[in-house]
């Protein structure tokens, strides 16, 4: 087929047609004399309407991630990430019918002050698993907007060698709001991913201060990321974080900084002796590595291999998962009760007011969290009114 190159844009090559990739598809305008090209005449091209994706049971969705398929994995997450109602009562049905199919994979978190390299490191860890055979789930959990909620959820760009390995899924989500940028449905999302064959979960955290502890609370092993030369020494020595990791790795060990990264390192291992364990039975190792030349990589995974043997042998690796299962329920019952609380027609008639008089001094936080709690039992609608 031939194009009609007086309807074609500039950078068009003379008589390309569809062969070549350069047909355009001009969707359907006002009627008029003039379809904007310079002397054309009205032309009217009708376009294909969009397929609707077929909607997805929960047959399909726990038998598609089950079999593999990366296309009914990614729509299984997105199930899980969706707060509709009906959606999440789908979700949990394929979570209970998937569950007896994962635990089976290292959970890895990574965590670090922004700039230290953790998609880098990642990337150059990830490609390294996948060419020994491993299959590698990325849970990438990236900032929101406090403004309109939204993310960037650029990490696949980060990644870019990594995200084109058919052996690795890497999966950007929005924390949402929750402390430490763990996405609320991250534990959802790991079952599925245990579930679809992967071997190796990494959790990849937004880093933004010590409220990053809270994906200890989701992974076997912690990471945290650490850079040499970056300002206030003092701000990678804080104990809350130091005391729930249990590998310390400084990144960009190469070139120049080296001998600074090697020094730093150095400081940690001592650091490390005066502190309490996170995990009974293993003493917390400081390493240095490269995510620009490799450097190290093999070493940081030699380590987490250790740390999976010695916590299964001694029987702190399964202790912990069903630690953290239950906290993981007490939490779901604490967010449930919340919702609930706000949720109750007294409670709701009668929050603006009692925010007012906070507002205007009138009535102090403490008084109106027991109000509130008390309207949630009562049947009188306007007390704090009177």
């Amino acid at each position: 087929m031939k194009q009609d190159t007086h309807h074609s844009p500039e950078w068009v090559p003379p008589n390309a047609g569809s062969a070549e990739g350069f047909t355009t598809n001009v969707m359907p305008g006002i009627k008029s004399a003039h379809d904007g090209m310079p002397g054309g005449a009205a032309s009217r091209v009708v376009a294909h309407a969009t397929t609707r994706r077929r909607d997805l049971s929960v047959d399909d969705y726990v038998n598609g991630v089950l079999s593999g398929n990366r296309t009914i994995l990614a729509r299984a997450i997105t199930l899980v990430e969706s707060n509709a109602e009906h959606h999440q009562a789908m979700a949990q049905q394929m979570i209970t019918r998937l569950l007896p199919h994962s635990g089976r994979a290292i959970r890895v978190g990574i965590t670090g002050v922004p700039g230290a390299g953790k998609s880098s490191l990642i990337e150059t860890l990830g490609c390294k698993l996948c060419a020994a055979g491993h299959k590698l789930a990325v849970l990438a959990v990236d900032p929101s907007s406090s403004i309109s909620g939204g993310s960037i959820l650029g990490d696949k760009t980060r990644m870019e060698l990594l995200s084109r390995h058919p052996g690795a899924f890497i999966r950007p989500s929005p924390a949402s709001g929750v402390l430490g940028g763990v996405a609320r449905k991250s534990r959802e999302t790991m079952i599925v991913c245990e579930a679809a064959g992967y071997d190796v979960i990494i959790v990849e955290t937004v880093g933004v201060g010590q409220s990053e502890i809270t994906v200890r609370s989701m992974v076997d092993i912690f990471l945290l990321l650490q850079i040499a030369g970056a300002g206030d020494e003092l701000q990678g020595i804080k104990k809350g974080v130091m005391e729930r990791c249990d590998l310390i790795v400084v990144n960009k060990a190469d070139g120049d900084n080296k001998l600074r990264a090697e020094t730093a390192r150095a400081d940690y291992q001592r650091i490390v002796h005066y502190l309490q364990p996170s995990t009974k039975g293993w003493q917390t190792q400081a390493l240095s590595c490269s995510a620009t030349t490799g450097d190290g990589i093999d070493q940081l995974w030699a380590n987490v291999e250790a740390f999976r043997e010695n916590t299964r042998a001694s029987g702190v690796f399964e202790k912990r998962r069903q630690r953290q299962n239950l906290d993981w329920m007490h939490n779901l019952v604490a967010e449930q009760l919340k919702r609930d609380f706000y949720n109750h027609p007294n409670v709701r008639m009668n929050l603006p007011l009692i925010e007012e008089k906070i507002i205007s001094g009138t009535l102090s936080p403490t008084h109106a969290a027991t109000l509130l709690q008390e309207m949630d039992k009562s049947a009188e609608l306007h007390a704090i009114a009177r």
